[in-house]
């Protein structure tokens, strides 16, 4: 079955070409992109979509969210919007809250945000444990993850419980813990920062992680400049997520990890990707993300949405592209790519066509899958020209309309 989606004002394609193109059309088969091009060249096809001279963006590529918790924090919300700053401390009340809810209701409830992202044109989303923080819940978590996410990442390291010593959690999180989870996840994923895991427990976490075969990421330099992103480039990760507070040496390093990369033509080897979380940053008062020295220094920068429940309760990918515009300095195209294609590159998805079967994603190209964004509105710039405004118009997902 092909579908003709014809007379798009714009196709922002967010391949490695950069191509935007006027007048376009696109030709989904199956779940893969078949053909695009000028409108009037469209090739015929089984069914047609006209999108009425909307624009039309690859679907929004999610690469860092917590969607696997239950409980309300509110009040922490109210509390630090009355001035009180930010601390880790506040997972903790959602850890308690998430393992008192039965297998059925967290998925329930996992499955209602995934709905809520694709129906703001999120086609793809990484995911992580780290709200049941000991062997039999973290092990669930990742089960019920793998189930309701693209990608599935292990957060055991995400906060000490309380009461325990900092030393025999970590070597919990480096065996028992990991052991139980490694069937579910591509990821591992530590929280180094201060009030969480300190550089050394950080590194004993990733290096046991690496030697049972996961990918890595960190999250680092989220409330001062810390060891984060040094250990995140030391380890290779895909990426380092938050990137506050970073000094100078932090970039510099960052961009040597994109030394060898030509990303005119996506070869060479991959550098760990800059992910900015501007939702979190206004949340929890802290400085956005420096996403334009990133991008100028050469890095690799993604947006995402860091959807959770104390500090970025929101999927939305279009108001952290509006913030990207508005507040962060890039311009409607940089904040798009950044959102598709940068969150594409963080999670190892931005390859794979016809000749592989790994379907790339982020981008709009023959043989990729057809992840699309149909806006209602003539170009991709509505979205910070008009912002708030609810733009996504249809949204496919992997060839199929979800909305």
């Amino acid at each position: 079955m092909s579908t003709l989606i014809t007379n798009i004002a714009e196709l922002m394609t967010q391949d490695l070409e950069h191509r935007v193109l006027k007048d376009a059309a696109v030709v989904v088969e199956g779940e893969r992109i078949s053909w695009i091009g000028a409108a009037a060249d469209a090739p015929a096809a089984d069914d047609a979509v006209d999108a009425g001279g909307r624009a039309l963006l690859p679907g929004w590529v999610d690469s860092h969210t917590h969607l696997l918790f239950a409980g309300d924090r509110t009040a922490e919300f109210e509390a630090r919007m009355a001035g009180e700053s930010y601390s880790a401390g506040g997972i903790a009340v959602t850890m308690k809250a998430t393992r008192a809810t039965s297998d059925f209701d967290l998925t329930r409830l996992a499955l209602g945000r995934v709905a809520e992202a694709v129906s703001q044109g999120t086609t793809y989303l990484e995911t992580k444990t780290g709200y049941g923080l000991d062997v039999e819940h973290e092990a669930r978590s990742a089960r019920i993850a793998s189930t309701v996410a693209d990608q599935a990442t292990y957060l055991g390291a995400h906060l000490v419980p309380s009461g325990q010593d900092p030393e025999a959690y970590t070597d919990l999180v480096c065996g028992p813990m990991l052991t139980a989870v490694r069937p579910y996840v591509q990821w591992a994923d530590v929280f180094c920062e201060e009030g969480a895991f300190t550089a050394g427990q950080s590194r004993r976490v990733l290096e046991a992680c690496r030697d049972a075969g996961l990918g890595l990421r960190v999250h680092g330099n989220q409330l001062g400049e810390g060891p984060g992103v040094q250990l995140a480039v030391e380890f290779e990760a895909a990426s380092v997520d938050h990137v506050n507070y970073l000094a100078d040496k932090d970039v510099d390093a960052l961009a040597g990890t994109w030394a060898g990369w030509d990303a005119g033509s996506g070869t060479g080897p991959r550098g760990t990707v800059a992910t900015c979380l501007p939702a979190c940053d206004l949340s929890t008062r802290q400085p956005l993300a420096p996403a334009r020295v990133l991008l100028d220094s050469g890095i690799q920068v993604a947006l995402a949405s860091n959807c959770n429940p104390g500090t970025s309760y929101t999927s939305s990918m279009a108001f952290c592209v509006t913030t990207a515009v508005l507040q962060m300095r890039l311009s409607v195209h940089e904040a798009v790519r950044a959102a598709t294609y940068g969150g594409a590159l963080a999670l190892h998805r931005d390859k794979g066509n016809d000749a592989d079967g790994e379907r790339a994603v982020g981008s709009i190209a023959v043989g990729h899958r057809a992840d699309l964004h149909l806006l209602n509105a003539p170009s991709a710039t509505h979205l910070a020209y008009r912002p708030g405004m609810p733009l996504t118009y249809a949204v496919w997902r992997a060839g199929r309309r979800e909305r």
